[in-house]
């Protein structure tokens, strides 16, 4: 069974009224939970429920310590092409946005690699455009091979393929796969994706769960916040995290929350998530999904960053570029969105242990 059925049973839930009516008793019942249902993460969500932000966040971390102790993982993204026949309107790489184009041949990704591989990061996420014409199956395959001899865990954040070909790249030595849903609201999802492949929206959203059939490692989904309502995207991603989890137990489900940042084409955002409301849904994602990685990635600045370590988080980028080629070429200014933390890897290290906790650059589980 698809997750789109979960999605389809809440059609005509009114959450505007369901949250108008949370109450403090509600909240309250919630936090004293050890295991909280749908209806507690609603709770957890609401406005009513700002209140106890400070609650909340230090359940968060007691739960985060149980499962991860004192530990984030540090990643890197890598960009190979940035290529895409989509129209999503939100996104630097929109297709009828005049920038350059790239796409890195073998020699270029193992320059970058090189460049990437000094700062002691083990593990990679590399991603392109969705072009199958520009960036095809063998074109990732064969990236994916050219990385794997210098990271321990290599993921991808590509178009959504196919189970077969996920289970080819899992046998070349794929460890994880990060895909969004972007907004789990369908009209809406309309609406941002003017055309291309992206715009099929159960193609993509049964995405993870061929990831997940095919026996990967890992799976990375989420919401970016600003397409649609705040509090509806969180809880549909936490259910369908929660949904993955269930069906799927030998696979790592984790979840991100980024946010609309600026990128060519100057979409403004329906609604902004606030710096307290992120901590928030956070908190909550963490109650409801205890052994979920939350990832924290560079969208976010430096300050912030380092203030919700400890809160829930148990990965974050470090020394990100987000443009193709960028650890080798520095002048290359073709971002798919502006990133705010710009500390190397190695200032992030020192950040993370100076709150207390450790670094961690490679997992034995990721070492094939």
């Amino acid at each position: 069974m698809s997750f789109y059925k979960f999605i389809e049973g809440f059609k005509n839930f009114d959450f505007e009224n369901y949250f108008s009516g949370v109450k403090d008793s509600f909240v309250e019942k919630s936090l004293s939970k050890e295991k909280i249902d749908y209806f507690d993460f609603l709770n957890l969500l609401s406005d009513k429920a700002e209140k106890y932000l400070e609650q909340t966040v230090l359940k968060s971390h007691k739960i985060t310590n149980q499962y991860f102790g004192k530990t984030i993982q540090l990643y890197a993204p890598i960009y190979v092409s940035n290529y895409c026949t989509n129209g999503c309107v939100y996104c630097g790489f929109n297709k009828n946005n005049q920038i350059e184009r790239r796409k890195l041949n073998p020699e270029e990704i193992e320059k970058e690699a090189i460049e990437i591989a000094k700062s002691g990061i083990k593990h990679i996420l590399f991603l392109t455009g969705e072009s199958k014409e520009k960036s095809d199956f063998t074109y990732i395959k064969e990236t994916l091979i050219i990385l794997k001899k210098y990271f321990h865990s290599v993921s991808i954040e590509v178009y959504p393929l196919e189970e077969k070909e996920y289970f080819e790249l899992r046998e070349a030595g794929l460890d994880g796969v990060t895909i969004y849903q972007e907004t789990y609201d369908e009209e809406i999802y309309q609406k941002v994706h003017l055309y291309g492949k992206k715009r099929e929206y159960r193609y993509r959203l049964d995405t993870p769960e061929r990831a997940a059939c095919a026996g990967v490692r890992q799976v990375g989904i989420g919401s970016l916040f600003g397409l649609a309502d705040l509090e509806k995207e969180a809880f549909f991603c936490g259910l369908h995290a929660k949904y993955l989890t269930e069906k799927y137990i030998d696979t790592d489900i984790g979840i991100s929350l980024p946010r609309i940042k600026n990128a060519c084409g100057g979409f403004k955002p329906k609604k902004e998530l606030s710096d307290k409301k992120f901590v928030q849904f956070l908190a909550a994602l963490r109650l409801f999904l205890p052994k979920a990685a939350i990832n924290l990635s560079t969208r976010e600045d430096e300050k912030f960053r380092d203030n919700l370590i400890g809160l829930g988080v148990t990965k974050m980028s470090a020394g990100s570029k987000t443009e193709v080629g960028g650890y080798s070429n520095r002048e290359n200014k073709n971002a798919q969105f502006e990133i705010s933390d710009k500390r190397s890897a190695k200032e992030i290290d020192d950040t993370i242990r100076r709150k207390g906790f450790l670094p961690i650059y490679k997992d034995w589980e990721s070492i094939r």
